[in-house]
C-alpha cells in the first residue's frame, strides 16, 4: 500500500510538471497575441494617418490671386505639408514599430516553440523512465511470488514420504531458479531505481528550471519591447508636432496678410472696361414737334455737335449703357465684342498662347533636325529622307503659327494705341471708335436718320456700324448655352461655396462642358440653368469624342 501511494504521488508530480508547462504555453501564447494585436493596431493607425493624408490632399486646390485666396492657397499648401507629416507619421510607425515587432513576433515564435520542444521531450524522458521503473517492479514483485511459491511447492514435496527422490529434486530445482529470477530482478530493478531517480533530480532540478527561466527571460523581454514600442510610438507623434506648429503658425501668418483694399483694387482692375460714363440723359420735349434732340454727351453719340444719336440696331430696347446686353451669336476672332481694356487682356493672352505654341514647334524642328543629322552620319539608323515630311510640317505650321501671332499683335497694337492714357479723365469711348473709322460712324449715322429726326429700323445697316459701347463685360452676356463634350461621375461631395462653383453630390453624374485647363477645375452642366466649375479631382470624366454640339440635360 506504501509503495502504491508512493508511485500515485510520483504520477501526480510528473502530471504537475505537464500542467505547468501547459500553463506557460497558454501565458506565452497570450502575450504573443497582445504583441500581434498591438501591431494590428498599429498598422490601422498607419493607414488612418494615410487616408487622413490623401483627404487633405484632395482639399488642396489652387485658386484664385486675391490676397484671401492667397492667403487660401499657402493655407492649402500648409495644409499639404501637414498632410506630409502625416505621412511621416504613417511611415515611421509602419518602418520602427509595425515592421520591427512582426519580425520579432516571428523570432519570439521560433524560440517559445524550441524552449517548449525541449520542455515537452524532457517531460517524455522522465515519463519513459517512469514507465520503465514501474514495469521492472512489476517484474520483480512478480519474479518474488513466483520464487515464494517455488519454496512451498519444495518444502511441500520434501516432506511427503510418497514422494520419489527425483521429484523432490526437480522441485528443489525450480525453487533455486525461480530464487535466482528474483535475484536478478531485483538487481535489474535497483539499477532501474537508481537511473530514475537520477534523471527525476535531473529533471526537477536542472532541466525544467532551466526551460522555465529562459521562457521567464523570453517573456520579460516580450514585455521590455511592447514598452519600448509604445515609446516608440508616442515619439514618432512628437517627433512632427514642432512641424505641424510651425504649418499651423504659417496659416495664421497667411490670414493676418489678407488686405480686402488690395483685393478690392484687383477686382476693378481685373473688370475696368476702359470706358468712360455716360453723360446725363437730355429731357426730350415731345410737345414739340416731333423731332427728338440728342444729349451730346450720350454714350452713343459721335464727337459732332448735333449729329443724330446712333440706335443699336432693330431690336435695340432703348438700353443705356452698362446694362446694353450684345447680340447671341459667336465670339469676334479679334474680340471686339469687349470693352477695351478686357480686349486688350484677352489679345494679349492669345498672343501669348501662339508664342509658346510657336517655340514648342520650333522645339520639335530642332529636334527632327538634330535627329535627321544623326540619321545622314549613321544611315544604319534610319532614313533621313524619311524626315523631310515631317520637317516640312512643322516648318509649315511655324508659319501659320507666325501668321496667326502678327494677326493678333497687330489687333492689340491697335487696341493699346486707343486706348486713354490713366491720367486722361477727359478721353471719351465715341472719340476711340472715330480714331478707328469715323467715316463709317458719320455716314451710318446719316443714312439711318429719317426725315422727323427718328431713327430707322433697317436691319441690313446693323453690319456697318461696331459701337463699342454697346458690348459690356461678360457678365451681361447672353450666349448660348456651351454643348456638352461628355459626362463625369462626382466621385465625392463638393460644396460649391464660391462664385462660379457648383455643388455635387457623391455617385451624381453630371454632363462636361469644359475640361480642365490645367488650373484643376472642370466646368460640368446639372440642367440647362445649373452648371458651375468643380474641382478636377471630385469627378471621373468620360469624354465623348463625337458630342459636337449635343444640347441635351440632366
Amino acid at each position: 500500500k506504501f509503495w502504491g501511494w508512493e508511485m500515485k504521488q510520483r504520477e501526480d508530480s510528473l502530471m504537475d510538471g505537464g500542467d505547468q508547462f501547459d500553463n506557460l504555453e497558454k501565458h506565452t501564447q497570450w502575450g504573443i497575441d497582445i504583441l500581434e494585436k498591438y501591431i494590428k493596431f498599429v498598422k490601422e493607425r498607419t493607414e488612418i494617418e494615410l487616408s487622413y493624408a490623401k483627404q487633405l490632399r484632395v482639399l488642396c486646390v489652387h485658386f484664385c490671386r486675391y490676397t484671401a485666396c492667397k492667403a487660401f492657397l499657402s493655407t492649402l499648401n500648409e495644409m499639404n505639408d501637414y498632410a506630409g507629416q502625416h505621412e511621416v507619421i504613417s511611415e515611421n510607425m509602419t518602418s520602427n514599430i509595425t515592421v520591427e515587432l512582426a519580425r520579432y513576433v516571428q523570432e519570439l515564435k521560433q524560440e517559445r516553440k524550441s524552449y517548449f520542444h525541449d520542455g515537452r521531450k524532457a517531460q517524455q524522458h522522465i515519463e519513459i523512465c517512469w514507465k520503465q521503473l514501474e514495469s521492472s517492479k512489476r517484474r520483480f514483485e512478480r519474479d518474488c511470488k513466483e520464487a515464494d511459491r517455488a519454496q512451498q511447492y519444495f518444502e511441500k514435496m520434501d516432506a511427503d514420504i510418497n514422494v520419489t527422490k527425483a521429484d523432490v529434486e526437480k522441485a528443489r530445482q525450480q525453487a533455486q531458479a525461480r530464487h535466482q529470477m528474483a535475484e536478478d530482478s531485483k538487481a535489474d530493478y535497483s539499477s532501474i531505481l537508481q537511473k530514475f531517480n537520477h534523471e527525476q533530480h535531473e529533471y526537477y532540478h536542472t532541466h525544467i528550471p532551466n526551460i522555465f527561466q529562459k521562457i521567464q527571460e523570453m517573456e520579460e523581454r516580450r514585455i521590455v519591447r511592447i514598452g519600448e514600442s509604445m515609446k516608440t510610438y508616442a515619439e514618432v507623434d512628437r517627433q512632427v508636432i514642432p512641424i505641424i506648429g510651425k504649418c499651423l503658425d504659417e496659416i495664421v501668418k497667411a490670414a493676418e496678410s489678407i488686405d480686402q483694399k488690395n483685393d478690392s483694387q484687383l477686382v476693378i482692375e481685373a473688370y475696368k472696361s476702359g470706358f468712360e460714363p455716360p453723360g446725363d440723359v437730355e429731357f426730350e420735349d415731345y410737345t414739340q414737334p416731333m423731332k427728338r434732340t440728342v444729349s451730346d454727351n450720350s454714350l452713343s453719340n459721335s464727337r459732332g455737335e448735333g449729329k443724330p444719336e446712333l440706335k443699336f440696331g432693330g431690336k435695340s430696347k432703348g438700353k443705356l449703357w452698362p446694362f446694353i446686353k450684345k447680340n447671341k451669336g459667336a465670339t469676334p476672332e479679334d474680340f471686339s465684342n469687349l470693352p477695351p481694356e478686357q480686349r486688350r487682356k484677352k489679345l494679349q493672352q492669345k498672343v501669348d498662347e501662339l508664342n509658346k505654341e510657336i517655340q514648342k514647334e520650333m522645339d520639335q524642328r530642332d529636334a527632327i533636325t538634330k535627329m535627321k543629322d544623326v540619321y545622314l552620319k549613321n544611315p544604319q539608323m534610319g532614313d533621313p529622307a524619311s524626315l523631310d515630311h515631317k520637317l516640312t510640317e512643322v516648318s509649315q505650321n511655324i508659319e501659320k503659327l507666325r501668321l496667326e501671332a502678327q494677326k493678333f499683335e497687330a489687333w492689340l497694337a491697335e487696341v493699346e494705341g486707343r486706348l486713354p492714357a490713366r491720367s486722361e479723365q477727359a478721353r471719351r469711348q465715341s472719340g476711340m471708335f472715330d480714331a478707328q473709322n469715323p467715316a463709317t460712324v458719320n455716314n451710318c449715322a446719316q443714312d439711318r436718320e429719317s426725315p422727323d429726326g427718328s431713327y430707322t429700323e433697317d436691319q441690313s445697316q446693323e453690319g456697318e456700324v461696331k459701337v463699342l459701347a454697346t458690348d459690356f463685360d461678360d457678365e451681361f452676356d447672353e450666349e448660348e448655352p456651351l454643348p456638352a463634350i461628355g459626362t463625369c461621375k462626382a466621385l465625392y461631395t463638393f460644396e460649391g461655396q464660391n462664385e462660379g462653383t457648383i455643388s455635387v453630390v457623391e455617385g451624381e453624374t453630371l454632363y462636361v462642358i469644359e475640361e480642365d485647363k490645367g488650373d484643376g477645375w472642370t466646368r460640368i452642366r446639372r440642367n440647362e440653368d445649373e452648371e458651375g466649375y468643380v474641382p478636377t479631382s471630385y469627378v471621373e470624366v468620360y469624354l465623348d469624342k463625337n458630342a459636337k454640339g449635343a444640347k441635351t440635360y440632366i
